[in-house]
């Protein structure tokens, strides 16, 4: 019997070395668990009011990027998801530099000062930023920052050497100080915005978002609580002289803020300003920042959603205790599983594949629930991923596409952008409720559950089957009840987009080409072809009866569907 046993058991083996070097080990696994089947129901006649876009904001720390082959090709796609309601946020639109790129830097050139003092401005680099955005769909998110080294009361030592894997600090060198003269870097501000308005026109320009610096409650600002409220004083009234009907706004703060939000919200609302000695400063928007908290436990990435979402919580809450600023916008101008993109590590592996696309479509409708438990309104979540110019395929880097290839991170966004009307009710018995997500995060069982939204006779049902943890679970057998239909609808068809390993995920197939730290011309074809949004049914018709549409889908793990659902009527 034992030789029987050991023959069963190195043929078990063999088989787990081969799809594991085949990279099918996860799904070999999950063939042999049970299905689990869960029951989800849509109401169309349950209205939760407009469906927010809030997936409609991108940025990233190295600007110089956007103009560059691989960067401008994806501003096109995310442009494409929305003309002209898309927004990019950049770090170092003012620093000083030639514009030559590098991790978590860039720079524009814009001032300097002759021997006696007296400044000037080039605006080419700026310009050619904007007019990228522009051009391709893209408005900006305009972050006045950081400070040229001409300005900088420490200009020395002015560009950092940071690298994955070096100390974080080593960043924070002469861009981060505060001016040396404040009049000079409002005038600079003026003179930025006027040109805009000058290149752009003020219709353009009154669409944009412009707040001061990136997280001055960290480092990032080497002043201050009360040096930063001076600085952005000093900046709005630039903005404000050249354009006095900007939007404008802040501070996007790391996490809620706390004390320091507190104290930038009641300086703008009833302190002194620095620049006019009057009370206030204009506050058209509030930003602030969410990130999560991913670990490596026992071999695999563990996502942390709770912190991200503790995070959102304590800002709406925050915001709310000011009744003044109820229908004040709210955007979380840094909204992400963790906090560093140019970053790398095992914590970070769920970048390149399916766990990064589930969590973005779980999280996200969680910021819209938080929103409404707050009443505040919520307009944005901007995801901090862009992509890496220049560097190997796939690094590890938070980005929604690598080397011109697309993630399937980025497919999710175009589901939300398909996504129209009024939000409805979806009821799933597998949704894990958000209180428990708040407390613990997705830990016991796995969240299947939807987001759904109808405009005219089209329906749409985003849905999603995610685990904090990156190990293998059973496939979701949906059991989709869709209710509320017309009452003289009879059939209606879908269309049915899918994102897990098989579909939408050139990540899977540039790791069947042998995983190329560079590609030849037919590798990036074939990949480019594959890395969009695969449709995997279309046009299947489905009886209306009395008691509604049954819809059966079947869903694995980190998996994201779409349903478009068209209902004729007679």
């Amino acid at each position: 019997m034992l030789q029987p046993l050991k023959q069963l058991f190195w043929q078990a083996s063999k088989t787990l070395v081969w799809c594991y070097g085949l990279g099918l080990c996860a799904e070999w696994l999950v063939a042999q668990e049970p299905a689990m089947t869960v029951r989800v129901q849509v109401d169309l006649s349950q209205s939760m009011g407009p469906l927010r876009p809030i997936w409609r904001y991108f940025g990233a720390d190295e600007p110089n990027y956007a103009y560059m082959k691989d960067g401008s090709k994806l501003l096109g796609e995310l442009g494409e998801l929305a003309p002209g309601e898309v927004f990019f946020r950049a770090h170092n639109l003012l620093t000083s530099g030639d514009g030559t790129p590098a991790l978590k830097w860039g720079s524009t050139g814009v001032y300097h000062e002759d021997a006696n003092g007296n400044p000037s401005y080039d605006w080419n680099i700026l310009d050619r930023i904007f007019d990228t955005y522009l051009e391709r769909g893209v408005r900006p998110y305009v972050e006045i920052g950081f400070m040229p080294q001409a300005l900088s009361v420490k200009p020395e030592p002015y560009q950092h050497e940071w690298a994955p894997g070096a100390p974080y600090e080593k960043i924070y060198t002469g861009w981060a100080h505060p001016p040396r003269d404040h009049e000079k870097w409002q005038e600079l501000v003026r003179q930025w915005t006027h040109h805009c308005v000058e290149r752009y026109g003020a219709e353009e320009v009154n669409h944009w978002y412009w707040e001061t610096w990136n997280e001055a409650n960290i480092p990032y600002w080497q002043g201050s609580r009360d040096g930063f409220l001076k600085l952005h004083d000093y900046a709005i009234a630039g903005v404000r002289e050249a354009l006095p009907t900007a939007r404008v706004g802040g501070p996007d703060c790391a996490g809620p803020g706390g004390d320091f939000m507190r104290a930038f919200l009641d300086h703008c609302l009833t302190g002194t300003n620095y620049v006019t000695g009057e009370i206030g400063t204009p506050l058209d928007f509030v930003a602030f920042h969410a990130k999560g908290s991913p670990k490596f436990v026992d071999g695999h990435v563990q996502m942390g959603m709770a912190n991200q979402l503790r995070n959102i919580r304590d800002g709406f809450a925050l915001v709310a205790s000011y009744p003044e600023l109820r229908d004040t916008p709210i955007i979380i101008g840094e909204s992400d599983p963790e906090g560093c993109a140019a970053c790398q590590g095992p914590q970070l592996a769920y970048r390149n594949g399916t766990m990064y696309s589930s969590y973005t479509a779980a999280s996200f409708m969680r910021k819209m629930d938080l929103a409404d438990r707050y009443q505040v309104r919520f307009d944005g979540a901007l995801s901090w991923a862009f992509e890496f110019e220049g560097h190997p395929q796939f690094a590890g880097f938070r980005s929604l596409a690598s080397g011109g290839i697309n993630k399937p991170v980025l497919n999710v966004f175009r589901m939300f952008s398909m996504m129209k009307g009024q939000r409805v009710q979806v009821i799933s018995d597998h949704q894990v409720p958000l209180d428990e997500i708040l407390e613990k995060g997705i830990r016991q069982q796995a969240d299947v559950a939807g987001l759904a939204s109808l405009q005219d006779d089209q329906v749409w049902i985003l849905l999603w089957h995610y685990h904090d943890d990156d190990l293998p679970g059973p496939v979701a057998e949906i059991a989709l009840n869709l209710k509320g239909l017309p009452t003289d609808a009879r059939w209606l068809t879908m269309d049915h987009y899918r994102i897990d390993h098989e579909h939408s995920n050139a990540w899977v197939l540039w790791k069947a080409m042998g995983s190329p730290a560079t590609l030849s011309q037919a590798q990036y074809n074939a990949l480019d072809a594959r890395d969009g949004l695969e449709i995997i049914e279309q046009g299947v018709r489905f009886e209306v009866t009395p008691q509604g549409a049954s819809l059966p889908c079947s869903l694995p793990r980190q998996g994201v569907s779409l349903l478009v659902v068209k209902v004729p009527t007679p």
